[in-house]
């Protein structure tokens, strides 16, 4: 087994997770508000859960790629796989994270999908752990 080919597979499996807390946190969250769960209010889940997307979206406006693509393609060369996944969980994996479009339209859905998270932060805020409980709110479900 190459140490290199494991290597740029979990950098492939961290990155898709890191996507997939980003997109699935944001449908639990409506889903949460509306179905009141109290856990989706959490001040830190949603700071942590904007940063994720915001980081995404000023890498993307500064053209910056992302560390996570070039970390792993630099294993991937080391590898002898010429950027290219592998093995079948990085070939699977990468097929699910990339897709072929202009760097315009990848950056008008992050900067949208920020946008989106940005308006839940304004319509259902999060409890702010700094005034304590909020006991008998009609929102804690």
């Amino acid at each position: 087994m190459n140490v290199y080919r494991l290597l740029a597979d979990v950098v492939v499996v961290v990155h898709f997770a890191y996507v997939a807390f980003v997109v699935v946190g944001l449908v639990l969250i409506l889903v949460g508000v509306a179905l009141r769960w109290r856990w989706v209010r959490n001040f830190w889940f949603r700071a942590l859960h904007f940063l994720a997307i915001a980081v995404v979206a000023f890498e993307s406006l500064g053209g910056i790629v992302c560390p996570l693509t070039t970390w792993e393609y630099q294993l991937r060369l080391k590898a002898g796989d010429a950027g290219v996944p592998g093995s079948f969980v990085g070939r699977l994996i990468q097929q699910m994270l990339f897709f072929e479009a202009s760097e315009s339209v990848f950056t008008a859905c992050y900067c949208a999908f920020a946008a989106a998270v940005l308006l839940t932060l304004v319509l259902a805020p999060p409890h702010w752990p700094w005034r304590g409980e909020r006991r008998g709110s009609r929102d804690e479900g």
